[in-house]
């Protein structure tokens, strides 16, 4: 994140001792409340009642954190650990906690991502897959175009043998609104390379679906 575009909060509450560093962008904060303030008077509410009058602020300051992945650069994620290594076998990070917004109606749908890649001549910190995740979803996002935009990173980043990504996530604006189906589960997935030939896919199915731990 660039340190011009933001500024520094320190929360220090004595009463219940503890102190919370928020990071936001100050300006940004002040105009999105005053938006949010609209839009709970647009819903009926009294935005100067006492549950109230820290909302907007809050909000304003939730939202940038809920969308911070327009900050990041999930290249340079990779690139920042990236290693000249001989090996050429399958690297699977699993279960990778997604916490995103559907960009129709700003709700969230939440799930787990699976991401594999074959090496050819360079790995990367396996906390970085992760980071990569984290910096697509944390924007608005659907999750089929969140699929792609992970396995195109790491394809076209480290240029490995092969990149496999599957997503199983549930959406509230299914469960919430709409159908209101509870109980369903959405799944994409997107290969290159090597996880194209059956053999290859079905072993990384199987690794992901298997519990070893």
């Amino acid at each position: 994140m660039s340190s011009s575009k933001e500024s520094f909060s320190l929360d220090h509450d004595a009463n219940e001792g503890y102190e919370k560093v928020d990071l936001y962008n100050g300006e940004n904060v002040k105009k999105l409340a005053s938006h949010y303030s609209g839009i709970l008077e647009l819903i009926g509410e009294d935005v100067h009642r006492e549950g109230l009058t820290k909302t907007p602020e809050r909000v304003a300051k939730s939202i940038q954190f809920l969308t911070h992945g327009y900050q990041l650069d999930p290249v340079e994620i990779l690139n920042s650990a990236k290693f000249k290594e001989d090996y050429r076998e399958m690297v699977i990070v699993k279960d990778i906690e997604i916490y995103s917004l559907c960009e129709h109606h700003m709700i969230p749908f939440i799930g787990k991502a699976h991401v594999a890649y074959i090496p050819n001549g360079y790995i990367t910190g396996l906390s970085k897959i992760a980071r990569v995740v984290d910096a697509f979803s944390r924007r608005l996002q659907v999750q089929e175009r969140l699929t792609t935009q992970i396995k195109d990173c790491i394809q076209d980043t480290l240029k490995p043998l092969g990149v496999a990504v599957v997503i199983e996530a549930q959406h509230l604006c299914m469960m919430m609104r709409g159908v209101q189906k509870q109980n369903s589960v959405t799944t994409t997935s997107d290969f290159t390379g090597a996880f194209r030939k059956d053999e290859t896919r079905q072993e990384f199915i199987h690794l992901i679906g298997t519990q070893l731990h």
